[in-house]
């Protein structure tokens, strides 16, 4: 397929001048935001091609396929702990990059996709699960395209399976036949908006307790728990997010999809840090901060949440043990 620049001649002859002068100026002005392409710093990750079009006009969709069969790169080993694990392994693997629920309406199904890393899959095949050291049989194994399924009896590494079913599947879980492996591949961001999730409707109590146990898993948003009370007993469920949008779409998601509606209500928080030692709770000092509360992210790590930079600082001032980072604690 012939790939014409805004040079060609014939693309000055076709357009009307003033459209091509503005398409010029628009390209130019493309060109000066990037860089120039390179495949090798491509293939390192260090820039990413970019292309337009519209999938709703089929306008540049062909060349968005060519470029990412040009320019993507075969299956890559992974990092497990020490470890790398290179496609060509024998053994079984892969991890969960992302969950979607009700991609059909009408089964309420739950697809999580796994990128096989090593080994090959094979429909009907019984895996481990690291997360919950359970085994589990892949049985319902398909491949989409659009709303185009088809049922996936085999697959190799650099390969995306969508596994239907099996709740206990979150994001960054792995699957494997070797007891040794454990992918940690997904990056995990920190918050700095936090709300209230309020049900107003207490008719409505099942459908809005499945779409937001959904949606979590799925990892539109998180759920912490702030902690209060003797022992931190009180536990006050407040969900976080990167950005505003998140729990807009949160919210429509729920209403449209679950015809649950929910209230979101704004909290001060603002910074989330995390302990960066073990046992860094039993430091803590006993004052009452105003502007921080103790609280748990969505795996029961402890934390701390403030409403800016100044209350942090003055809490590790009052508490020279304690030391916190963006980051939960992995030393365990």
């Amino acid at each position: 397929m012939k790939v014409m620049g805004i040079d060609d001649p014939f693309i000055v002859q076709k357009i009307d001048a003033d459209v091509y002068a503005k398409a010029r100026e628009e390209i130019e002005l493309l060109g000066s935001l990037g860089d120039s392409f390179d495949q090798e710093r491509v293939q390192r990750g260090e820039i990413t091609p970019v292309y337009f079009g519209s999938a709703m006009n089929n306008f540049g969709v062909q060349l968005l396929l060519d470029g990412f069969l040009a320019h993507s790169q075969g299956p890559g080993p992974r990092r497990s702990g020490d470890r790398m694990v290179m496609p060509e392994d024998p053994a079984f693997s892969g991890f969960v990059f992302k969950i979607q629920a009700n991609m059909d309406p009408r089964h309420r199904d739950r697809i999580a996709f796994v990128r096989v890393v090593s080994g090959g899959f094979e429909r009907e095949m019984t895996v481990l699960h690291v997360q919950s050291g359970r085994k589990i049989k892949l049985n319902n194994a398909q491949r989409l395209f659009g709303r185009d399924r088809e049922t996936v009896d085999e697959g190799l590494a650099g390969d995306v399976v969508g596994i239907v079913g099996h709740d206990s599947l979150g994001i960054g879980d792995t699957l494997t036949m070797d007891r040794s492996i454990c992918y940690n591949e997904m990056p995990s961001f920190v918050p700095e908006c936090f709300s209230y999730i309020h049900n107003p409707s207490a008719g409505n109590a099942k459908k809005y307790a499945l779409g937001l146990k959904q949606l979590l898993q799925e990892g539109v948003v998180r759920q912490y728990h702030m902690l209060s009370g003797p022992g931190g007993m009180v536990r006050r469920p407040v969900l976080a997010a990167v950005g505003p949008l998140q729990f807009e779409v949160l919210q429509y998601r729920m209403e449209s999809e679950y015809s649950a509606e929910c209230r979101l209500e704004p909290t001060r928080w603002k910074l989330a840090r995390w302990w960066k030692k073990d046992g860094a709770p039993a430091d803590f000092h006993p004052e009452v901060f105003a502007d921080a509360s103790l609280a748990e992210d969505h795996e029961g790590r402890p934390m701390v949440l403030f409403s800016d930079e100044w209350p942090m600082r003055y809490f590790t001032q009052k508490n020279p043990g304690v030391e916190l980072g963006t980051a939960p604690f992995t030393g365990r």
